[in-house]
């Protein structure tokens, strides 16, 4: 089966929400009390996946607020050098800073973020700095669902999706769950309930669902009988090693099995699952060969120091998946 999309547009894919700053620790193996050095990366959630999209061969481009400093200058000019349009990244006026997440590796197993989110300048982006005209143009509008955890930021992206459904631009919802943005669970269940109901794909792990759902060890045919009432016509559920799911409002369920790797840090995955499943199913690939590709780039991404700049190319997909295939095939 195929997703179908509006061949006509302009752009393949534009992404709404954060783009931040990651400080990847160069020492690995030690906890971040002791990490002295640290690398600096574009980073959050949509900006890593307009550009791990980007650098698979999309046209894509960005709405989002930046800080009107170094930082926010850095994040512009990065993601316009690998062909992100930035035209529609607003730089805010209002001295709001750049969100910073700290990245400890201290194994492979264990690995923690440290946010600074207060106040920061890609939460105050306002409704009427969406533009209807630049939606449009687009094929998909991609949403992530920490933009929806504090107002304007929330309210902005909500009336990008309704111009969105006016104009006929395929919703995906990339659920994006951090904690330490909301004021509660509840909270987080409502605006997340009410984005995915509108969705046209929805993607997230299992816990991020239950997160959504607000109950514990929830299952997915219980996600997927409700959300099929709604909008969504694909949900794609994530389930680390065990693999992925995705389920057609149709019937079908397909699974895509993760690709073990030598793993250096555990962020980045979704991020570099979600552009390539995406790229695979824009460019009318089927929804097994997007399962591939995405737990195919998840897996490069999640062997290397970076999120945005570990994204991989096409070529290196096929790669990984072309090697693993035969290595099956040799032992069966």
């Amino acid at each position: 089966m195929n997703i179908q999309f509006h061949s006509d547009r302009e752009f393949d894919l534009i992404a709404i929400g954060r783009a931040c700053m990651d400080l990847n620790a160069l020492e690995y193996n030690r906890p971040m009390e002791e990490t002295m050095t640290f690398k600096k990366y574009v980073g959050g959630s949509p900006a890593n996946i307009a550009i791990g999209s980007s650098k698979l061969g999309l046209k894509t481009g960005f709405i989002g607020k930046l800080a009107n400093d170094q930082h926010g200058r850095f994040i512009e000019q990065y993601m316009r050098g690998v062909g992100v349009d930035t035209s529609n990244m607003v730089v805010d006026q209002e001295g709001h800073k750049t969100g910073l997440a700290f990245t400890e590796i201290k194994s492979p197993e264990e690995c923690s973020i440290l946010m600074y989110r207060d106040e920061v300048a890609d939460l105050y982006l306002q409704p009427s700095e969406v533009d209807e005209n630049y939606i449009k143009k687009a094929k998909v509008l991609l949403v992530s669902g920490t933009a929806l955890a504090k107002s304007p930021s929330r309210e902005a992206v909500l009336k990008a999706i309704q111009l969105a459904k006016k104009n006929e631009v395929k919703v995906v919802f990339e659920l994006d769950y951090r904690g330490y943005t909301w004021a509660s669970l509840e909270e987080t269940s409502v605006y997340y309930t009410l984005v995915a109901q509108q969705a046209d794909i929805v993607v997230g792990t299992r816990d991020e669902f239950d997160v959504m759902e607000n109950v514990t060890e929830g299952s997915n045919a219980a996600t997927i009988e409700q959300l099929f009432k709604y909008s969504p016509e694909l949900v794609v559920i994530k389930h680390g090693v065990e693999g992925s799911y995705a389920y057609t409002k149709s019937g079908e369920t397909f699974r895509g099995q993760a690709y073990l790797t030598k793993v250096l840090k555990t962020f980045g995955a979704g991020d570099s699952y979600a552009s390539a499943f995406l790229y695979a199913l824009i460019t009318g690939k089927d929804i097994e060969t997007a399962l591939r590709f995405g737990s195919a780039s998840a897996a490069i991404v999640v062997s290397k120091h970076s999120s945005s700049e570990a994204m991989p190319t096409v070529a290196e997909i096929e790669q990984l998946i072309k090697e693993r295939a035969e290595k099956a095939e040799q032992l069966s």
